[in-house]
């Protein structure tokens, strides 16, 4: 049966990425979806932007934006926004890159990071950062709900006629959180030391079939 399978927001883990897209391979996974921020917070935010440019290449590797990303790129263009961006984890992008400022980070990477799509969807299921507001159309695109929204879209138990899939909402617990409409897939890897994805049967609607788990030191 062909699958998806669908990566949580990895936030610098290029050790957490690595294992899991080779996870994915050896699972015969058909498309690969990363749900966004890869930069800030953990350690190595150029790896996972490495790793994941270098799987687009080789296999079908959806990546979309997150807000941690889009802060970035922001922060990239106009000085205004640059220490918003730092005080929330984009010092250890810096660090990463051996960079002082966000400009100061490859072009291509960033070129990467602002073409990336805030959304994907299949037969059954939309695949979003942070998620989408209930009672509005997916499309046209609402930037900021996709990539920042909480709630109404947590607690309201919309059925948006397709299984969202997302990530933003870091569960401290290191599990997903599954509900009936909407997966979860954030299982907060930078300080956990746990990324997971889910897997999905696209001829069936609905959440994961399978969950796969990495599983690393925690932040120190």
């Amino acid at each position: 049966m062909p699958l998806t399978c669908a990566i949580g927001d990895p936030h610098g883990r290029s050790d957490l990425l690595s294992a899991m897209l080779d996870a994915t391979a050896a699972r015969g996974v058909g498309t690969v979806v990363c749900l966004g921020d890869y930069v800030d917070k953990g350690p190595d935010s150029a790896g996972v932007v490495r790793l994941l440019r270098r799987a687009q290449t080789r296999a079908r590797v959806i990546c979309l934006a997150g807000n941690h990303d889009d802060m970035l790129v922001q922060a990239a263009r106009d000085p205004a926004r640059h220490a918003f961006w730092v005080e929330r984890g984009g010092r250890a992008t810096l660090a990463s890159y051996g960079a002082w400022h966000a400009p100061d980070i490859p072009a291509d990477d960033l070129r990467w990071l602002a073409a990336l799509p805030t959304l994907h969807e299949d037969r059954h299921r939309y695949y979003v950062h942070a998620g989408l507001r209930p009672g509005v159309p997916a499309e046209p695109e609402n930037r900021h709900d996709r990539l920042w929204i909480r709630e109404p879209f947590h607690s309201a138990g919309y059925d948006f006629g397709k299984h969202v899939v997302h990530g933003h909402a870091r569960q401290r617990s290191g599990r997903p959180d599954l509900h009936r409409h909407r997966t979860n897939l954030d299982t907060d890897a930078w300080r956990s030391g746990i990324l997971t994805a889910g897997v999905f049967d696209d001829a069936v609607p609905g959440g994961p079939v399978d969950l796969l788990t990495i599983t690393g030191p925690p932040a120190g």
